[in-house]
């Protein structure tokens, strides 16, 4: 039987070994889809339509600029969606008959708005609130009709992840908070929605990050954000480079909150594991 020391040698070894193969691996597997590439009968094309150096620079500008538009969206929509959607989620938890008609309510809207594609609720929004006529509901501003979208939208989403946190908490909890004296929305405020809300932010950062990419859909209404520059600066130059630069800065946002969300998740699973052990 070896001893510490050489349990802790052959674990660096292991794990030496085991980067080894990793980045051997990754750097085959680059070189071949990069071959796979530039072979192509149409590569040379392709880098031209999307990945010239000289329009990467030109449009990295004004796409920019409309990126900070997809930020701005993302902000707002998310600092709507989640309150609206836990509203949702509690609702769909009342208890009694009195609250069926709000259960109901709160369930229809959660079906619907998660059966509809986002795409036809920014057209209807955006193109059938302001037909209504209904002057508090008018605005010469994309941008509103664009975030009501998807607030409209992943409202439904959250609601469910919601839900789901919020009966993840077992009943005896409930049962204790009431035992003390504590009505079923004092309950709710101070003992399930905040273990509930601590359980969903894996979820929940998962569900932004498809929010974050979405925001380039209120591009049909007109709002100026990444996706519409880029496709005016092709409609200029004739060339696709402003898309590649609009997909590259989607990703370095992308990057960050999917790293957080593995880190949150697998810092949960630690803590479980340590409970379990």
């Amino acid at each position: 039987m070896p001893g510490a020391g050489g349990l802790d040698r052959l674990r660096e070894a292991s794990r030496k070994h085991s980067l080894l193969i990793a980045s051997l691996s990754t750097v085959v597997f680059i070189a071949i889809l990069v071959a796979f590439f530039v072979t192509a009968p149409g590569a040379g094309r392709v880098q031209d339509a999307f990945f010239s150096p000289g329009d990467f620079a030109d449009s990295a500008s004004p796409v920019w600029d409309g990126f900070v538009i997809n930020i701005e969206l993302m902000l707002a929509a998310e600092a709507i969606v989640l309150v609206l959607a836990l509203v949702i989620a509690v609702v769909r938890n009342l208890p009694g008959p009195a609250s069926f008609p709000l259960r109901m309510l709160a369930i229809a809207y959660t079906d619907f708005f998660r059966g509809v594609p986002l795409i036809l609720v920014v057209f209807i929004v955006g193109l059938g609130v302001p037909a209504l006529g209904i002057g508090w509901l008018y605005t010469r501003n994309p941008f509103i009709y664009g975030l009501a979208s998807l607030a409209l939208v992943y409202s439904a989403y959250v609601a469910e992840v919601y839900r789901a946190g919020i009966e993840s908490i077992h009943t005896s909890q409930v049962a204790a908070a009431r035992s003390l004296g504590l009505t079923h929305g004092q309950s709710m405020r101070f003992v399930v929605v905040p273990q509930a809300v601590r359980r969903v932010i894996p979820p929940l950062l998962n569900d932004f990050i498809g929010l974050q990419k979405d925001t380039a859909l209120v591009s049909l209404l007109g709002v100026l954000e990444s996706a519409r520059q880029a496709q005016s600066y092709a409609a200029v130059t004739f060339n696709f480079t402003g898309y590649t630069v609009a997909a590259l800065y989607f990703v370095l946002l992308t990057i960050p909150l999917a790293r957080l969300t593995d880190y949150l998740v697998e810092r949960d699973r630690r803590k479980m594991r340590a409970l379990g052990g």
